[in-house]
């Protein structure tokens, strides 16, 4: 079945081809805008002596236009976790993968196996060291990193599968209402066992139809419809 959904792909593995805009890829995760541009794009500052180029954290597969993969979007969506709670400057936390990926080399660091086990605890160990953050403020965040990390789902070997965006405001214990799937509606998100597209909901409510009505046919919550359109109306608006 797995070579069958690559020949769709002439070959290439769905989970590296560039499919998001960073517009859309910034809704999907609920990351700012110029956040995850910075990340993918890179971005120049100020110093004293003139204007340096900050180059991209995360490596995307196409440049003009900028898209992302699902591979990209798992790796925004740990770096996330990682920026959430410290807000430090990227130059440092690029040392800290940069260490990661000499005893991991990887071409997706954050969206490894490894990073779940035994590199976390590299990262977040290297990664305190920079910022001088107390043992206390590295257990938070190991906390915080592996409830992004549960909600990626992987193959037996250990690279991902599927991908469960928050929709709300980072739950941590937030239910998995919304999958991202490269090999199903060209990883467009839809709703956890119905491969009905949220997009397809936010047209709905668009038509006329109330929250109550959709939350009734799909078992969802009206707070968890609410959030799918506003996310998706948000990306259509685009």
């Amino acid at each position: 079945m797995r070579k069958q959904r690559h020949d769709l792909y002439s070959g290439k593995d769905p989970r590296e081809l560039p499919a998001y805009t960073i517009r859309e890829a910034a809704h999907y995760l609920r990351i700012p805008l110029s956040t995850l541009r910075s990340w993918v794009l890179g971005r120049y500052y100020p110093t004293d002596r003139g204007r340096k180029f900050f180059r991209p954290v995360i490596v995307i597969p196409e440049k003009s236009p900028p898209l992302l993969s699902f591979m990209n979007l798992v790796e925004a969506h740990v770096l996330n976790a990682i920026r959430r709670r410290h807000r430090v400057p990227l130059p440092k936390v690029r040392r800290a993968l940069d260490y990661l990926k000499r005893q991991f080399p990887s071409k997706h660091p954050l969206a490894d196996r490894e990073f779940e086990t035994d590199g976390l605890n590299l990262f977040i160990q290297k990664y305190g060291q920079l910022i001088n953050v107390s043992q206390s403020g590295q257990l938070a965040m190991r906390e915080i990193i592996r409830a992004h990390l549960r909600r990626i789902e992987r193959d037996p070997q250990g690279l991902p599968v599927r991908f469960y965006p928050f929709i709300r405001e980072r739950e941590l214990d937030e239910p998995k209402v919304v999958v991202i799937d490269p090999s199903v509606s060209f990883g467009r998100p839809v709703l956890v066992g119905t491969g009905v597209a949220t997009a397809v909901i936010a047209e709905r409510y668009k038509a006329g139809e109330s929250i109550e009505e959709l939350a009734r046919d799909y078992g969802l919550s009206s707070e968890d419809i609410q959030e799918v359109i506003r996310c998706e109306l948000e990306v259509m608006a685009a």
